[in-house]
């Protein structure tokens, strides 16, 4: 006999999180939460590099392209890998995700930042544009406490990268802004707590003042992130009695009838059947009947387990013909200048400041992106100064060629470029390289599908997308000469023949629409965020965003969910959650 409740939340992200709050409010210990992850407590990340290449996600049974020791260690313990990063390899797209209570937010680099007017274009219905959005932007930047890094007076807080990539900004003629970002600097915005010292949030939960230790990627052993575990879902557990069950996975989801029997014809107006696979000791299968499901998986995992659905298992095979299109990496780009002055990207937070390239000024939709300064932990520095021989040398040797062969044949000086091989590889490496994080409007035209095996597949035509990937180079270049680096270099993978691109932020897959043949989920404001052809089945993560939104997305997924969870509980959100 299954158990039953008001409302089944598959998945913990944002999505997740935010509509846990809302639901449980509403119904206050008839939520259940079902997350595959595990909670991670103050203190708990892992460091040592041991446990670090033990942080991956992989289950035995997964035919999934993985990093190649990921699937070893798997094959050989012939055990789950229940770790924190889900790392998947696709065609021309490889993904990095978040496994955890609290999803993406355990590692993402914590920015707040609303697109502007122009991303919202033809594919985005007309009750969801930037308008319609802004005052849910404006709540969840409330309950995130976005701000911007405090002033540096205190020399502890100056962050020499982030007045670097300003200088550059300037030199190069472009746009250059602070950014908001979810970090913990105290409650009270005009007087941050002293580094390191820790206070209860304004939802009970303990934080410590950000120590700038440059670890937001990997897990915030302080808990100065502001993490849905730290507020979203502290208050759906601690003050409306949510059931949150962590190492849970969803495995199927089927409508039930009056008789509160399953049946694949009915529409959901008797609720639902939802199956998980309890991955701790036991493995078992459970059941929950409910009344009404919010699928939250996030982009990849809501789109392969609602194609598992309509399918394979055919549970729900009204869902729309347009479910899995419209994927997007979010413009996504991973490079680096080499030999720079010492940018010193191993301290402060992830990300503090952004470049503007025709994005929120001078629009042009098939060159705008961010270019945004980024920070990566000294753990990573150590390995980088150990094994920059073998992992630069090849690399630098065919880049100092090919820029050589360029400089010769164009006429240019050949300068100093006679040392920078010998430059690059004896100096301090990890001090003296910017990391540039970059995002834009891609064309958001992938697809997503099940292969073989039902397990998703990612097809991206990243050819469509090659404007936009080369302004992004360029202007990477332009960044090396603004600050007289020695090489520039994008992500390995990106190099030719392999043209595989990286994303932490990928979209749609279940896009709104005004009606089925235009999007999966309705965009309709009663029905928001509601399947078509389905009562009381909702999606609400990055699955639902119809455009990569050229910003990091975390606002506008945390905008979206606040729509869905009112859509649902018929309550205004508000930032006390209570």
């Amino acid at each position: 006999m299954s158990e039953a409740v008001e409302a089944v939340i598959i998945g913990s992200g944002f999505g997740g999180a935010i509509t846990a709050c809302r639901l449980a409010r509403k119904w206050p210990g008839k939520v259940v939460v079902l997350e595959r992850g595990k909670r991670y407590p103050m203190g708990s990340f892992p460091r040592a590099p041991h446990d670090l290449a033990r942080n991956f996600w992989c289950l035995t049974e997964d035919k999934t392209r993985r990093p190649p020791h990921v699937s070893r260690l798997v094959r050989t313990t012939r055990q789950h890998q229940l770790g924190m990063i889900d790392a998947r390899n696709y065609d021309h797209m490889d993904v990095v995700l978040a496994a955890g209570l609290g999803g993406g937010s355990l590692i993402y680099a914590n920015v707040f930042l609303i697109p502007p007017d122009e991303v919202f274009d033809s594919r985005w219905p007309g009750t969801c544009k930037k308008s319609d959005l802004v005052p849910y932007y404006q709540v969840a930047k409330d309950v995130l406490g976005s701000r911007p890094i405090p002033p540096d007076n205190d020399p502890r807080r100056r962050i020499i990268r982030t007045h670097l990539f300003e200088e550059v900004a300037k030199r190069t003629g472009r746009n250059s802004s602070r950014l908001d970002i979810n970090v913990f600097f105290g409650n009270d915005f005009q007087n941050p707590l002293p580094i390191g010292q820790q206070d209860v949030n304004r939802y009970g939960a303990l934080q410590t003042s950000c120590v700038y230790c440059a670890e937001c990627i990997i897990g915030c052993n302080y808990h100065s992130k502001n993490t849905l575990d730290l507020n979203y879902l502290y208050m759906a557990e601690n003050v409306h009695q949510a059931d949150i069950r962590t190492k849970c996975l969803a495995v199927k989801i089927v409508p039930v009838n009056a008789r509160a029997d399953e049946d694949p014809s009915a529409d959901g107006e008797h609720g639902y059947r939802v199956y998980y696979k309890d991955l701790r000791a036991s493995g078992s299968v459970d059941a929950i009947l409910t009344k009404r499901v919010v699928v939250s998986a996030g982009t990849l995992g809501s789109t392969e387990l609602l194609l598992r659905a309509k399918l394979r298992d055919k549970t729900l095979p009204r869902i729309s013909d347009r479910l899995g299109h419209s994927f997007s990496g979010n413009g996504d780009f991973l490079e680096f200048v080499l030999g720079s002055a010492e940018p010193d990207p191993n301290y402060g937070p992830t990300i503090t400041q952004r470049i503007d390239h025709n994005l929120f000024q001078d629009f042009q939709r098939n060159h705008a992106f961010v270019i945004e300064d980024a920070s990566y932990p000294a753990l990573l520095a150590w390995f980088v100064e150990g094994f920059k021989p073998r992992a630069f040398w090849l690399p630098a040797v065919w880049r100092f060629l090919r820029d050589l062969w360029a400089r010769v044949t164009t006429g240019k000086s050949l300068g100093r470029i006679g040392y920078a091989l010998e430059d690059i590889l004896s100096d301090d490496i990890s001090f003296n390289t910017c990391v540039l994080l970059c995002m834009g409007l891609d064309k958001s035209n992938g697809v997503m599908r099940l292969d073989e095996n039902a397990n998703l597949a990612v097809e991206w035509p990243y050819q469509d997308s090659l404007l936009l990937y080369t302004a992004i180079l360029e202007a990477g270049k332009q960044f090396r000469d603004a600050v007289r680096g020695e090489i520039f270099m994008p992500l390995a993978n990106w190099d030719w023949p392999i043209r595989n691109n990286i994303t932490v932020h990928p979209l749609g897959g279940c896009v709104l629409g005004d009606d089925p043949t235009r999007g999966v989920t309705s965009s309709d404001r009663s029905s928001f965020g509601q399947v078509f052809g389905y009562k009381g089945l909702y999606v609400a993560d990055g699955a639902i965003v119809p455009t990569a939104v050229g910003a990091n997305p975390t606002a506008t997924i945390s905008a979206l969910s606040e729509m869905v969870g009112e859509s649902i509980t018929g309550i205004k959100p508000d930032a006390k959650l209570v």
